[in-house]
């Protein structure tokens, strides 16, 4: 337990401010007259009827204040007392255990999601700010819409991973051990336009077998294939025999496979669903109901295994692109499986880091028996340890030989070739320090126009950062001759900020204008420059989405918006990450149309044989220095741990081997039956809305009861949220609904953090009642309750006002969904907005009714009063609801919700809309019973999952 002194330092301001109040309040109604000496002796002034009982001002003397100071003390301690329960309680840790067991388990994952999101939506954050910089425009709203969008990709990739580690399995560990760990036979898997055949494949236990082929071959497709994602994720299909451990691929979901083949995905960073490594390692077990001391056992014996024991306690996005990889193997081998698939472990990765890789994989199969299938394009480096070699030829998966060891490719430095002319750009000694620390150091180069210099060397050699600093001037020792640098970054995708690729071209248009101080731009501009960098490439020029391109088009486009003003140097990091073939030959076409118009280009890449292939200067870089002399050393050869041969660790990883032992078995968790949820629901809803209305209700009580009234009401909104939380856990079943509500969350709360406070801003609400529309009310309702709770947790604000606080929210997004269904277009926006505007006054109003009487006390004409007419109370909670709240902070939220929806709510409807279920269809051979539960009771087929895509709810 660590004591945080964050939270008791909020609740200190806050009970001086709740103290601070109260007097206030005291003073103004009535004053505060008890005693002697008078301090100020004000004329009273009593209001008109309906409040004629309200009198401002009056007579204040030193011991009524004083005494108001003393009324508000109990109220300022509980502050206090949460601030401190807040400084001492690690919530985040509560999700975690909650997520383990027990009815809350749905939900409390989703809030580990969350969680572990906040991190990831950081990244995102600071690198769309970076890419509004290289745009040349303000970070402003419009930005919601990049950082949402990568968020969403964040929640498919977790959906993906949790899927694959059997979240929301009802199965036992399944499987013939008699049979081998892979058997395909005449196969065939289809996504799209694509077919893949594989004829014969059935790699034995304990060998190593490479899939080889050009990118964009079908590599990635074969692996998803035999996951199970292609046809239980992401639409596509099988037919043929694909059994994995015996069990049939198309009629078992991955969930359903969990315990027996592991998998690595591409990026394996990006699907961490926790923050630290010992948690995301641990995860498959802790899905599978292991006992959590085999849990620990399993976990130090795998991480000890893989070589990431010093990484445990890391947490998750602080590890490099090595470190990732390892850790994604240790989670993916975890639970004991038979089958593991890589694929492209060895991307992006320097000599180091892939020595460790190759190391590991080949002791999982030589010493634990698994049966490992790689797919590299990488291969070279794996002929010492593969068994056996595949490869793609003509859409089949057919057998290979081994490549030849080749020499690497020249990675000295090239001289400079006599231009004629004086460098466009020149850096001398170039320094940049970011947080304290030296990304680069005594980088020296020079450009000339029409060349082209690739920038090579290991990770974190610098080179990203270099690029930074020369496209924004950062760093010392920089000279230019004032002409305009423009850079591409690795995330180029950041650089697009509206819904249509017609959008993105005026937008461009629209900044060249404001660079020449308002000189018009003819039309067709950035759709002629488009056109000359494709070359023979189409590019879908109209309303489609730019992510909907694909990998190649996308970074093409981001090429033309960054030159639509001919910039003398052009910048792109990483420009052929994920392209095939096809794409990687535009991108060199558009390159060197961007050298033959005048530019100096340089890229930043691991990829010689594509910088050799556009004739590049290569500019080696090392440990922050360009161009580097050194010689790389070979880095020596990683040998991993013996297995451990405790005995105590031997038995709690035999109780974890045998998922079928009654203390070992997943409970099976039951759904509540939809008649009674919906019972549930409403109940606690409406005991929710009698707490909020408790002063008014109390009115109709008898005196004696209704002096428990506020108590009772205390009571009852925490019971009531619960009651909430349990009818609804059931229905977060599916790894989609847990993931997307978890990002969304994150994005929510961290809006939130930032926002509320701020004059009544409450910029959160846009993404409730845009997300509470694109998904429906039960998500809204959610969505809602988990933003409240992690933003809660993350400033340690949790306390009595918590459980009001989740309604309230929660309700903000249920009504969204709630609206009619039918609108669309720009009156559906019109019609949003003004549910915005209802909805920030009625949550104004809902939150100020439930506390009036304990921020206000007794003895002000505004007070409320036990036994009082009920106009009475209702006048006196409009008079100080107004202003308090109503006038102020509540049409700022109305105004700033109306802002957000005109200027973001396209965009973002058109994000939301367009996140594809990753719930469980099912190929050819089976229906997805599972996927049924989780969309509502049917299964569907991919083309009917593409046209639900709009109502995808729980």
């Amino acid at each position: 337990m660590t004591f945080r002194p964050a939270p008791l330092r909020a609740a200190a301001v806050l009970a001086a401010v709740f103290i601070a109040a109260r007097v206030a309040y005291r003073a103004l109604f009535n004053g505060a007259a008890t005693g002697t000496p008078v301090l100020l002796d004000l004329p009273p002034l009593r209001l008109p009827a309906p409040y004629a009982h309200v009198v401002f001002l009056g007579t204040i003397t030193a011991p009524g204040l004083w005494a108001a100071v003393l009324s508000a003390l109990p109220i300022a301690a509980t502050i206090l007392g949460f601030g401190l329960l807040n400084a001492w309680v690690d919530v985040s840790r509560g999700f975690v255990r909650l997520a383990r067991g027990g009815p809350l388990q749905g939900v409390a994952r989703m809030l580990v999601v969350a969680w572990a999101a906040l991190p990831a939506l950081a990244d995102a954050v600071a690198s769309v700010r970076l890419a509004f910089r290289l745009r040349g425009e303000r970070f402003g709203p419009r930005a919601l819409v990049p950082v949402l969008e990568r968020t969403l990709e964040h929640a498919g990739r977790i959906a993906a991973a949790l899927e694959l580690r059997g979240f929301g399995s009802r199965a036992s560990r399944q499987g013939h051990h008699d049979d081998g760990p892979l058997l395909v036979r005449d196969a065939q898997f289809r996504i799209a336009d694509t077919r893949i055949r594989a004829d014969s494949f059935a790699p034995p236990a304990g060998s190593v077998a490479v899939i080889t082929g050009p990118t964009g071959s079908g590599k990635s497709t074969i692996l998803r294939g035999l996951a199970g994602i292609l046809s239980h994720v992401d639409g596509g299909a099988l037919s043929g025999t694909v059994q994995i451990a015996g069990t049939d691929r198309a009629s078992a979901p991955p969930r359903d496979t969990a315990g027996l083949m592991g998998v690595v995905l591409q990026n394996p960073r990006a699907a961490f669903a926790t923050t630290r490594v010992r948690d995301d390692i641990a995860l498959a077990l802790e899905l599978r109901g292991v006992p959590s001391a085999a849990a620990k056992a399993r976990v130090l014996e795998v991480a000890d295994r893989v070589g990431v024991s010093a990484l445990l306690d890391r947490d998750v996005s602080t590890l490099s692109a090595g470190e990732a990889t390892l850790v994604a193997i240790a989670a993916a081998v975890v639970d004991q499986p038979r089958l593991l698939l890589v694929d492209e472990p060895l991307a992006d990765l320097d000599a180091t880091a892939r020595s460790r890789v190759i190391a590991v994989l080949s002791t999982l199969a030589r010493e634990n028996g698994v049966c490992v299938i790689v797919a590299e394009h990488r291969a070279a480096a794996l002929v010492p340890v593969a068994d056996s070699w595949w490869t793609m030829q003509d859409s089949a998966l057919v057998p290979g030989t081994a490549p030849s060891p080749s020499a690497p490719a020249d990675a000295r430095p090239t001289a400079v070739p006599d231009h004629g002319h004086a460098p466009v750009l020149t850096a001398t000694h170039l320094e940049v320090h970011r947080k304290g620390a030296t990304l680069v150091r005594d980088a020296s180069l020079a450009l000339h126009r029409g060349e082209i210099v690739a920038l090579v060397g290991p990770n974190g050699a610098g080179k990203s950062s270099l690029l930074v600093a020369l496209a924004l001037g950062e760093g010392t020792g920089t000279t230019s001759d004032g002409g305009r640098v423009a850079l591409v970054p690795d995330a180029s995708d950041d650089l697009f900020t509206r819904d249509t690729v017609t959008g993105e071209l005026r937008s461009a248009e629209r900044r060249l204008a404001r660079r020449k101080n308002g000189t018009a731009v003819a039309a067709g501009t950035a759709t002629a420059r488009l056109t000359r960098l494709r070359g023979g490439v189409h590019i879908p020029i109209g309303n489609g989405h730019p992510r909907d391109l694909s990998a190649g088009e996308r970074r093409i486009l981001a090429i033309a918006l960054q030159t639509m003003d001919d910039p003398d140097v052009l910048l792109i990091d990483e420009p052929t990450r994920g392209l095939d073939p096809a794409a990687r030959t535009a991108v060199a076409a558009a390159l060197r149309t961007a050298a033959e118009d005048g530019a100096a280009v340089l890229i930043a890449t691991h990829d010689l044989d594509f910088a050799h292939g556009l004739g590049a200067r290569i500019l080696p870089m090392r440990d922050g220095v360009a161009p580097s002399l050194e010689t790389v050393p070979a880095p020596d050869p990683y040998v991993p741990a013996p297995r451990p041969t405790l005995a105590g660790a031997q038995a709690a990883a035999s109780t974890a081997e045998q998922p079928d032992a009654p203390d070992a078995r997943k409970p099976h968790r039951v759904r509540m039956p939809r008649s009674a949820e919906l019972a549930v629901l409403a109940l606690a809803n409406l005991a929710a809305l009698a707490a909020f209305c408790w002063p008014l209700l109390a009115a109709a009580l008898p005196q004696d009861a209704a002096a428990s009234t506020p108590y009772i009401a205390l009571a009852i909104a925490p019971v009531a949220a619960v009651a909430v939380v349990l009818s609804l856990d059931g229905s977060v079943r599916s790894a989609h609904t847990v993931a997307l509500l978890g990002v969304l969350a994150a994005v929510g709360s961290a809006v939130r953090v930032a926002s509320t406070g701020v004059g009544g801003v409450e910029a959160v609400f846009i993404l409730l009642i845009l997300a509470g529309r694109a998904f429906g009310a039960r998500f809204g309702l959610l969505l809602g309750a988990a933003t409240i709770a992690v933003s809660s947790a993350l400033w340690g604000g949790i306390g009595p006002w918590t459980p009001f606080q989740v309604f309230a929210c929660a309700w903000v997004g249920a009504g969204a969904g709630l609206l009619p269904r039918r609108v669309r277009g720009r009156a559906e926006l019109w019609m949003l907005a003004a549910y915005g505007v209802v909805s920030s006054y009625v949550f104004g109003l809902l939150l100020n009714l439930w506390f009036w009487p304990f921020a206000v006390g007794g003895g002000t004409g505004i007070s409320y009063v036990p036994g009082a007419p009920l106009g009475t109370n209702l006048s006196s909670f409009l008079l100080y609801s107004l202003l308090t709240s109503t006038a102020g902070w509540d049409t700022l939220r109305a105004v700033t919700t109306v802002i957000g929806i005109a200027v973001v709510g396209r965009a973002v409807l058109a994000s939301l809309r367009r996140v594809k279920p990753v719930s469980g269809v099912t190929g050819p051979g089976g229906q997805g019973s599972q996927a049924a539960d989780d969309q509502g009771g049917s299964a569907h087929t991919p083309a009917a999952h593409s046209r639900k895509r709009r109502q995808l709810t729980p």
